[in-house]
């Protein structure tokens, strides 16, 4: 092997579909590199006597054939490519040897200087596959190649890398949640199409840290801005994204949390399907789930709380334009999350007690959660309009009641910084 690593490795991509792949050995190694053998459609056996949970998982879902046995000499018969990763130092040899003589192409996880083959350092990124090896023999680096590898990958998904289209791009549009707050909070998926867009009209509670970062030609449209009131500004929105739709361009409507909890997502992507535009929907972080957690309140919890439920308390409960069973809401012994209800919560910790439920349940508001300027009031139902007054709650805040709330490690501070 000594004569091999004066030359670099040659790279090249495999295509394993249909083809035999043997690996030998089911430890974490194996756990690790079968989901990509599996992901290339190729036909997997495994040889190991034993393997972890999530290997017997993959044999039990029929995604590879196991045969619980050591390896023997002809396993590699008609082979294509093989990975060997078992414990055993004498079958790995024996493996290798017999890899070397059928001209298969041979990984080896004990010692890469036996094999005929190494694995990179992958990653991918929008039908993107990025691999990363070192080359040199005398110093290879298996975490400089992982750390090169993820550094490319981030840039090509958040766009701090360029790597312009060639091809036609389809022009549409993507309704892309952009979570509680928080600009790292956002999916992968919708920080790469940010950086792709030639539009973006932006939502008030959307990621603003993130408009920062588009490049000076994207033209940036503030959606809080635009006038006429709440529904003809919905329709002005409308509008402007089936306009900039159908000049060709590339447009993202970024959102707070999730396009589809409490954000007219719905209302947006039928207009677009009347007028025949193309529509991506990325699904973001509901600040419902998040930002409670980000305050230390689990909206679940083993023996507290076995579901919740999110409620808009944008209408009081005695407005008649309310769609929500408050007497069946109060019935309920799990958490209940209130998105847009501060300046209603009086109303609605009035009518929850009217319902019967109890006066000294637990309640936390917490406002502009996942940012630097987070903070949590807590109370009890009995007091939480007294107190949010006090404390002067403005929104976006997220609310929560229910027993959960006095759980976690922040329970016991009246406020939080």
């Amino acid at each position: 092997m000594a004569e091999h690593a004066v030359h670099p490795a040659y790279p090249v991509g495999l295509r394993l579909s249909g083809r035999r792949v043997v690996v030998v050995g089911g430890g974490q190694v194996a756990q690790r590199r079968l989901p990509a053998l599996i992901a290339a459609g190729a036909d997997i056996v495994l040889v190991s006597p034993s393997a972890t949970p999530s290997v017997e998982a993959m044999a039990d879902a029929g995604e590879i054939r196991w045969e619980r046995r050591v390896y023997a000499d002809g396993d590699l018969t008609d082979t294509w490519y093989a990975l060997i990763a078992s414990d055993d130092t004498a079958a790995n040899d024996a493996a290798s040897a017999e890899a070397e003589r059928t001209r298969t192409w041979c990984v080896r996880s004990d010692d890469a200087d036996a094999a005929t083959a190494w694995t990179p350092a992958t990653g991918r990124s929008e039908g993107v596959t990025v691999a990363v090896l070192t080359t040199d023999g005398q110093g290879r680096d298996p975490r400089h190649s992982a750390a090169v590898r993820d550094a490319i990958v981030e840039g090509l998904r958040d766009g701090t890398l360029a790597a312009p289209h060639h091809r036609t791009r389809t022009p549409g549009v993507a309704l892309v949640g952009g979570g509680p707050g928080d600009p790292d909070l956002i999916t992968v998926r919708g920080r790469r199409l940010l950086a792709e867009a030639d539009v973006v009209i932006a939502d008030r509670l959307g990621p603003r840290d993130l408009l920062d970062e588009l490049p000076p030609h994207v033209e940036v449209i503030d959606a809080a801005k635009i006038p006429y009131g709440r529904f003809m500004a919905q329709e002005a929105i409308n509008n402007a994204l089936i306009e900039h739709a159908k000049a060709g361009k590339a447009v993202v409507r970024l959102k707070g949390g999730d396009p589809f909890v409490f954000g007219r997502g719905m209302e947006e992507a039928q207009a677009l399907a009347a007028e025949g535009i193309a529509c991506t929907v990325v699904p973001g972080i509901s600040s419902s789930i998040s930002v409670p957690g980000a305050a230390g309140i689990p909206v679940t919890h083993r023996g507290v709380a076995h579901e919740f439920t999110v409620v808009s308390g944008h209408v009081a409960p005695d407005d008649e334009r309310s769609l929500v069973d408050w007497a069946a809401v109060a019935q309920l012994r799990g958490t209940l999350v209130l998105l847009m209800a501060v300046d209603k919560i009086g109303a609605i910790a009035r009518a929850l007690m009217d319902h019967g439920k109890s006066p000294e349940t637990p309640v936390a508001l917490v406002q502009e959660g996942t940012t630097a300027a987070q903070r949590r009031v807590d109370a009890t139902l009995a007091t939480v309009a007294e107190r949010a007054a006090a404390e002067e709650v403005r929104p976006p805040a997220v609310i929560v009641i229910g027993d959960v709330v006095a759980v976690g490690p922040a329970a016991a501070a009246p406020t939080a910084q």
